[in-house]
């Protein structure tokens, strides 16, 4: 049901830290504010144990109320402090979240526009659809909550450290302790997590490409009786699924307990070591109250640093999967020449889909000037291939298609579509007005007479001022929608506004009723006199209008000629003609 998938790259572990870098540098001003507010908030809140620690003392050895009544308020003071300096911090935070997150988007949609059309359907709409939807709000969420609250952990871990050694160096010793059980845990963890964390998000493309294709295949599965078939490979893609999930989940079982042992050992040990100092007069009580709940309060940082690893591991993986969009190598080798005219020339061309199997087999065409080939032929003969080599969205795999002497994969794309644009079957309305989706076409813009005319040339203008909205209706997804005869000719009158020299059209009328595309062509031709017009069709009233036609079969031309020509040779095409008038 499909072809061959080639799934789409996922960048390492440098590329990430390296991309993270550079978005850090790019906003130093909001980073070193947030990094500076969360010290001060961090340095506030540790008032608390140092004041407590001194009114231990204090009652020890006797104090008054109104002693007691002023540390209250200091302690109340800093708390007020405290709570101010966090809310600011945790504010500059999430705008410098919202920032680099709207840059990585920005960044992942220019990748992906970006992508070689060849690999985008090679990789097949699973893969991308979840690193669209699933990764980028996994990463949403890790860019706007996680990080900056792991960033808060780890600078009121640091500050609560320092604070507490300085009651005593003695309060390392209780600390030191927890440091090994939480660095095995962390290492057995991070060499596993960010792996299974991958096959994880690749077990939900796998799920997507499968759904996606079963129902865009629904009537196929259905009229070749292979909906069992279908739910087996859903079925078999959940179980993955669940085994992938099955694992991180083993991974944080294991984890997260060792991590709760590594807490309690500081605290515990700080009690019973502070407790001996005390009793043998090398440290006062509020020296060891201090120190116990300076030691306490480093818990909560610790644990979060720790659970928010788990959630920031998932954030890379998914970055990780948006920054691979990039790594896709280009099929373009831009060369900097300037084709000398816009004749279009396939010279020797062979191209494969898949390695070892060539679908084209040294094919020449020479297209002139103005010239109007059609290109008929049998299913699977290698039409829309050529036809796409020839439109420069394929590179062949030996041999070359130039435009004026300059292979069109040689050429920007922004230049190549002003030398030649394709328009197949396949045609998309984005959501918006009839004004947008027509607009788009044209680089530098384009007039409602500009768009007005478009309309009319396809012949849609009568429909389209019929709407309630005329050219604002809004259309596309939640919007009216169209049927498979219109969207073609928004297609069509996309192409006029682009106005390219040379034109493929890949069975461009195939939705439209005979007589209305006929009608259509007749409309189109007058638009399009003096360009380059390379048609592939299946009905063949539109081989009988060009200047020459082209027979391919098994992946060569094997024709050559003028209509007249072929019908008189009597070869494949006047066989062609003849079951098309009803001749037998």
């Amino acid at each position: 049901m499909s072809a061959v998938s080639t799934k789409l790259p996922v960048a390492d572990t440098r590329a990430v830290r390296r991309y993270a870098g550079t978005l850090a540098r790019q906003h130093p001003r909001l980073l070193w504010s947030a990094v500076a507010l969360h010290v001060l908030a961090a340095l506030t809140g540790l008032a608390a144990p140092r004041l407590l620690g001194d009114l231990v003392q204090a009652v020890q050895g006797g104090t008054t109320v109104g002693h007691v009544d002023r540390i209250m308020l200091v302690l109340a003071g800093f708390l007020v402090a405290q709570t101010v300096l966090t809310r600011y911090a945790r504010y500059v935070s999430q705008v410098l979240g919202e920032q680099v997150l709207a840059e990585l988007r920005e960044d992942f949609v220019g990748n992906t526009l970006a992508l070689p059309v060849g690999v985008v359907e090679s990789a097949g709409s699973g893969d991308l659809l979840t690193r669209t939807s699933r990764d980028v709000d996994q990463l949403g969420w890790s860019v706007r909550m996680a990080l900056p609250e792991w960033t808060i952990a780890v600078i009121t871990a640091i500050v609560t450290f320092v604070a507490a050694i300085s009651v005593g160096w003695w309060v390392a010793l209780p600390c030191l302790l927890g440091v090994p059980p939480l660095v095995i845990g962390l290492r057995w963890y991070l060499r596993r997590a960010k792996d299974g964390y991958l096959r994880e998000s690749a077990s939900y493309s796998a799920i997507n490409a499968t759904l996606t294709e079963t129902v865009e295949g629904a009537r196929t599965v259905e009229a070749l009786g292979i909906g069992d078939e279908r739910v087996r490979a859903i079925d078999a893609d959940i179980e993955e699924s669940f085994a992938a999930e099955r694992y991180t989940l083993y991974l944080r079982t294991v984890f997260f307990p060792n991590m709760e042992i590594a807490y309690l050992i500081p605290t515990v040990a700080t009690l019973l070591f502070g407790g001996w100092l005390h009793l043998h007069g090398h440290a006062s009580l509020g020296d060891v109250t201090a120190a116990t709940l300076y030691v306490q309060m480093l818990i909560d940082p610790v644990d979060r640093i720790v659970s928010i690893l788990d959630e920031l591991q998932m954030g890379a993986a998914s970055l990780a999967r948006l920054l691979g969009v990039a790594q896709v190598p280009d099929d373009r080798a831009v060369s900097g020449e300037t084709p000398r005219g816009e004749q279009i020339e396939a010279d020797d061309v062979r191209f494969s889909y898949v390695d070892g199997r060539d679908v084209l087999h040294g094919v020449d065409l020479a297209v002139g000037v103005g010239e109007r080939i059609a290109m008929v032929g049998p299913s699977g003969a290698g039409k829309s291939t050529l036809g796409r080599l020839l439109a420069g969205i394929h590179p062949p795999r030996t041999g070359a298609v130039t435009v004026g002497g300059v292979g069109l994969t040689e050429l920007p794309l922004d230049d190549l579509r002003g030398h030649v644009a394709l328009v197949t079957q396949e045609h998309h309305v984005f959501v918006g007005t009839l004004r947008e989706n027509l607009a788009l076409a044209a680089p530098s813009g384009a007039s409602d007479d500009d768009i007005r005319g478009a309309l009319a040339a396809v012949d849609a203008l009568d429909w389209v001022d019929a709407l309630p909205g005329g050219l604002d209706e809004v259309v596309g997804s939640g919007g009216r929608a169209l049927t498979a005869a219109q969207s073609q000719q928004i297609a069509l009158a996309r192409l006029v506004l682009a106005d390219p020299h040379t034109l493929v059209l890949d069975e461009a009328t195939s939705l439209i009723d005979p007589r209305a595309a006929r009608h259509l062509e007749r409309s189109l031709a007058a638009v399009l006199h003096g360009r380059t017009v390379i048609a592939i069709a299946h009905r063949l009233f539109s081989a009988h209008d060009a200047d020459r036609v082209a027979v391919c079969e098994d992946g060569r031309i094997t024709e050559l000629g003028t209509h007249d020509e072929l019908v008189a040779a009597g070869g494949s095409y006047a066989a062609l003609w003849d079951s098309w008038n009803g001749k037998h």
